[in-house]
């Protein structure tokens, strides 16, 4: 595949842009990429390579510049992008997440979209939601695509509190809330699935190349879920249905 731009962060990691816009096909560059420079640097075909990062369209390479050398390090993952295909599809675990669609915002969304509350919660769960990247908040996973038709800006008014767990969307993707914060996309639901705790071993429940599917929950059943999940009755992995 194509760089389109390897840049220069200070003198300690490089970004690979690697797509131009956020979808499917820029996710399937950035994993492969992720995929190819991940095996480089674990046998040390990267000198002094510390880790990667992921974004919507590009990759960061974070080194430590006593053991390697930008330059050195930009021709290498250039060499071995050329002869990298873009990934056929999404590496990750699919997840099957409970989501309660009683979000605050499904009465605007209604009006918008032309469709029922119940019309909304049934095509956004049949989706198959791919994680492009995790950010904003520690463990929030940005998801795309949204179904035909769903495409909506933010909230022209954002809410100063968004409450956790809650399942929102805008400008093309899903979101899920991993704390109470600040936030300008449109609720459609909640999930009561913690997706950050600092305890574990793998902070994040879910990462880029994941996929999730929502399972449309009653009230009650969130409860019953979210109680669970407390107590540690549930283990947050066990939503994991497999890795493809």
């Amino acid at each position: 595949m194509e760089l389109i731009a390897a840049r220069p962060l200070a003198d300690r990691a490089v970004t690979f842009e690697l797509a131009t816009r956020v979808g499917p096909e820029a996710a399937a560059r950035v994993g492969a990429a992720q995929a190819r420079l991940a095996a480089m640097l674990e046998v040390g075909e990267l000198p002094g390579a510390l880790e990667l990062s992921r974004a919507f369209c590009s990759i960061t390479l974070h080194y430590d510049p006593l053991r390697g050398r930008q330059a050195d390090l930009v021709a290498r993952v250039r060499a071995a992008l050329e002869d990298t295909a873009p990934a056929a599809h999404a590496d990750g675990r699919l997840w099957r997440l409970p989501c309660c669609y009683e979000g605050e915002d499904l009465d605007d969304l209604a009006a918008r979209l032309e469709l029922s509350r119940e019309e909304i919660a049934v095509r956004h769960a049949e989706t198959v939601h791919e994680v492009y990247a995790i950010g904003f908040l520690p463990g929030l996973p940005f998801m795309g695509e949204l179904p035909e038709g769903f495409s909506v800006p933010r909230r022209t008014s954002p809410r100063t509190r968004v409450p956790q767990g809650s399942v929102a969307i805008a400008n093309g993707l899903t979101v899920i809330y991993p704390f109470e914060s600040p936030g300008g996309w449109h609720i459609v639901g909640r999930c009561p699935v913690p997706l950050f705790d600092a305890e574990r071993a793998v902070p994040a429940l879910l990462a880029a190349g994941d996929r999730v599917r929502f399972d449309p929950v009653a009230r009650n059943e969130f409860d019953r879920i979210g109680a669970a999940l407390d107590c540690g009755d549930i283990d947050p992995a066990s939503f994991a249905e497999a890795a493809r």
